[in-house]
């Protein structure tokens, strides 16, 4: 079997796809997008295409390391995503050939389902109850909220007390048998954090993520984990073993690897069994669409120190695009009681309507992260 060609397309709401076909007729699709850079990835995924075109796709590993190491300058956002698209795809393609999912190729399952969690806001006052409430209505037994908008490097205790009455406005709706987690999305100061993250402790999070940015050094990180009394986590915006392995040396309860950022299904095992050493957990990063959520989920299933799974149903990015849109089936997304049962199907376990997938290229998108400013006018972290 021979890789024959490659595709991608740039569909809405903020999404890259990548199809990958075969002289025998079997593709594979993968997810390779940074938000708000999908061009920039597509660049990216176009320029490795030679290094695979007209080669054996089940040679998974061997394209990984080719991907990654025949380029002198390696990693990053835009190179480790296109990476991923590719090894999703090859996965996919695997799975397909020999009629099993993904997760069998892992070592087969550990678990029978998976918890899931769900979006809602945290970074306005208003409206937490009504959401929280929607998505316990759903079944969700966990949510996830932001903590805060922008904040100043030394914020104000009006500031530290808005964070709290969310975040107890949350807990009160979910009580005490249903998790929250928190996400403080990089925008918080370590001073600050440090004195957020006690605080805290009253709701009794899920975890605390992403407390400051992630390109402050380790030593910063430990700090912050050594105040805390709850379980912090981080990784979206990290894209190898390597850069995980000082965040877990700083003492991190959950790694959280995404699959479309953080070199594929390949890489995102790599990391988990790097933190299962640290006796981390990972609950994988996956707010994009249906092929990142299928191979981050065929992980889930093979991982035992997975924790829970983020996914992007009724996320606000999505408007008009939904997470099901784009698959011929949507079964494999069926949540019941904020779980997600064993998918089955071959490969990554879902079937992608093309017509829909190549209707929607046509629009495209120029999807951009969007742009916060204190109230100075400088610039604040979103």
């Amino acid at each position: 079997m021979k890789i024959t060609d490659i595709e991608t397309f740039l569909v809405p709401p903020r999404w890259l796809f990548l199809k990958v076909s075969t002289d025998e007729g079997v593709v594979g699709w993968g997810e390779p997008v940074v938000e708000g850079r999908a061009e920039t990835v597509r660049a990216a995924v176009r320029e490795m295409a030679d290094l695979v075109r007209g080669q054996d796709p089940l040679r998974i590993e061997e394209h990984w390391q080719m991907l990654r190491r025949s380029g002198f300058y390696r990693g990053g956002p835009v190179l480790s995503s296109a990476l991923a698209g590719y090894d999703q795809a090859l996965w996919d393609i695997a799975g397909k050939v020999r009629g099993v999912p993904v997760h069998e190729l892992l070592g087969g399952p550990v678990r029978d389902r998976i918890r899931v969690y769900s979006w809602v806001g945290g970074d306005r006052p208003q409206g937490i109850r009504e959401a929280v409430r929607g998505q316990v209505d759903r079944g969700f037994t966990a949510v996830k909220m932001n903590a805060c908008g922008p904040m100043d490097a030394i914020a104000t205790p009006a500031d530290v007390d808005g964070v709290l009455e969310r975040a107890h406005e949350a807990r009160d709706v979910l009580g005490p048998d249903r998790g929250l987690a928190i996400d403080f999305h990089g925008r918080v100061s370590p001073a600050m954090a440090k004195r957020l993250l006690p605080r805290l402790e009253e709701v009794q999070p899920l975890f605390v993520e992403e407390p400051i940015l992630p390109e402050l050094p380790a030593s910063v990180l430990k700090s912050v984990v050594d105040s805390s009394p709850v379980p912090i986590a981080t990784g979206e915006r990290l894209y190898s073993r390597w850069e995980f392995k000082p965040v877990l040396d700083a003492g991190i309860a959950v790694a959280q690897p995404d699959p479309s950022h953080a070199g594929g299904i390949s890489e995102l095992r790599r990391i988990a069994s790097l933190a299962e050493i640290y006796g981390a957990s990972i609950a994988p990063h996956c707010p994009l669409g249906p092929i990142s959520l299928a191979a981050s989920v065929q992980v889930a299933f093979a991982t035992p120190n997975f924790l829970i799974q983020e996914q992007s149903l009724n996320l606000h990015y999505n408007a008009g695009s939904e997470l099901t849109g784009y698959l011929a089936d949507t079964s494999p997304f069926a949540f019941v009681d904020g779980q997600l049962a064993r998918p089955t199907g071959a490969g990554l376990g879902i079937e992608i309507d093309e017509d829909a997938v190549r209707r929607a290229a046509e629009a495209g998108h120029a999807w951009r992260s969007p742009v916060w400013r204190h109230e100075d006018g400088s610039l604040a972290e979103w």
